[in-house]
């Protein structure tokens, strides 16, 4: 015989079976469904921040363009995206007053690029 199984019995014997059958208050367990697992929920995302949606006028009436020749006209910087903000006036109606109180010799354009133009005040309008 080996040295290592000098203190240990031989056999073990043969495993009793279990006198409940393994359950907790005598109660069978109830069967599961073959196929795996069961179906886990599925993730509900957020839907975000939702932005409420913005109704600007698409038209200038008297009162808005009269707003934007005289309150627009004593800023140092003058853009689209302000006068639509002001205004609640969509960007291109914005873009069309500024241009035309430009060519008025009213408001000055300092400088120009595809997305962005910026105009501020004359110092000496209507000359």
């Amino acid at each position: 015989t080996a040295s290592f199984s000098r203190g240990l019995p031989r056999s073990m014997g043969a495993k009793k079976p279990d006198p409940k059958g393994g359950a907790k208050g005598g109660k069978s367990a109830p069967k599961k469904k073959e196929g795996g697992g069961g179906k886990a929920k599925k993730k509900k995302w957020s839907k975000g921040k939702v932005r409420d949606k913005l109704h600007n006028a698409c038209l200038f009436n008297e009162e808005t363009y009269g707003k934007l020749q005289k309150e627009f006209v004593s800023h140092k910087l003058i853009t689209p995206a302000a006068v639509s903000e002001r205004l609640k006036i969509r960007v291109s109606l914005a873009k069309i007053g500024l241009r035309k109180l430009a060519e008025d010799g009213v408001i000055e354009k300092v400088s120009f690029h595809n997305a962005q133009i910026i105009y501020t005040r004359c110092p000496n309008p209507n000359e």
